[in-house]
């Protein structure tokens, strides 16, 4: 008796496994192309490794924090005593200082970036804003702890001299130009450091935010016969939400700056109303005492504060990406050069 040869595949079930192979194909390149698929599974890859590391960044720290969390609860936030002897812990003064310099940093620079920013794309020429647009960028990438050495030798000693005695001869009356002024470092010279770090950075991105409104929103204002500073109002009006994610993440690098402010700020756990006298900043104390920290809860409390300061700067740089995604999407093709 013989047996039966295997029935043939259909048309049918060739074509469904065709499809099938063509379905995953499809999936990962819409073009089909197994060159373009393997590219796009590696940069998918790529992207959740990051998303890995930046989620084992923040367990690792809320587990490390754990003992101090468990000790001192929500007082840590509220405390403002630091004395690791006698095993007393509070984040209050560090949050103050942290806020405050960059508050002062962000005084100072967001008018000078703005207008920074305006003169490169509105006012100056060609020949002139490239280069100068070359050198603003180049301030960014000069190493904090170069800002810090100039801010020791220069900076502080020319406050020192010539800028805070008249403020406080002339302002004295307001609690934050009291206090002593002997020496040139404290919480005003660390904001104003910072403001000379993130200005390149909030110039570079209002001036890319600035580039990319149309430039038939500039012809169309003028056609209305309005004034070069008024077309200029119009294109900050335009650009406000980039402008503002610009601003934030100016704030993020001024949040989360260390040697400049530590070499500048005075170190000193305290708060006061006076932005002459010594602060410290969380980056700061890190930088100090995680090196000395034997003792577990020493420890732990200052991976907290690493903790708090990871989370601060992931939230303001998420926000920042948002706001100038939501300013550019529509306008990369027709971004002035």
């Amino acid at each position: 008796m013989t047996t039966p040869a295997p029935a043939s595949p259909s048309p049918a079930d060739e074509f469904g496994a065709r499809a099938r192979v063509w379905d995953w194909r499809r999936a990962l390149s819409p073009t089909g192309n197994r060159g373009d698929a393997v590219f796009r599974a590696l940069m998918f890859a790529s992207a959740l490794l990051m998303l890995f590391v930046v989620v084992a960044m923040m367990a690792a720290t809320a587990s490390n924090s754990v003992p101090s969390m468990r000790e001192f609860g929500f007082g840590f936030l509220t405390g403002r005593e630091w004395a690791p002897i006698q095993g007393r812990f509070g984040a209050l003064p560090f949050i103050y200082g942290t806020v405050m310099s960059s508050a002062v940093a962000l005084v100072i620079s967001v008018p000078l970036s703005l207008g920074v920013a305006v003169f490169l794309v509105e006012q100056a020429p060609r020949r002139l804003a490239r280069p100068a647009t070359f050198f603003v960028e180049l301030l960014a990438a000069i190493p904090s702890v170069v800002y810090g050495l100039w801010g020791i030798f220069v900076l502080a000693p020319f406050l020192r001299d010539y800028v805070k005695p008249p403020l406080q001869k002339s302002f004295g009356w307001l609690p934050f130009f009291q206090g002593s002024i002997e020496t040139g470092t404290g919480l005003f010279t660390a904001g104003i450091i910072l403001a000379i770090m993130i200005t390149p950075i909030i110039s570079a991105v209002v001036r890319d935010v600035l580039a990319a409104v149309p430039q038939s929103q500039r012809e169309a204002a003028l056609a209305l016969g309005a004034t070069k500073w008024e077309t200029t109002r119009v294109v900050l009006a335009n650009g406000g939400p980039g402008i503002a994610g610009a601003i934030i993440l100016g704030l993020g690098r001024a949040i989360g700056e260390t040697m400049a402010v530590t070499m500048l700020i005075g170190n000193r756990a305290q708060i006061s109303a006076s932005l002459f006298d010594p602060s410290y900043t969380i980056a700061s104390v890190l930088a100090n005492e995680f090196a000395e920290a034997s003792d577990e809860l020493f420890l732990s409390a200052l991976v907290q504060l690493g903790l708090i300061l990871f989370l601060v700067t992931f939230i303001i740089n998420g926000a920042a990406r948002i706001l100038v995604w939501s300013v550019t999407r529509g306008t990369s093709g027709t971004a002035r050069a």
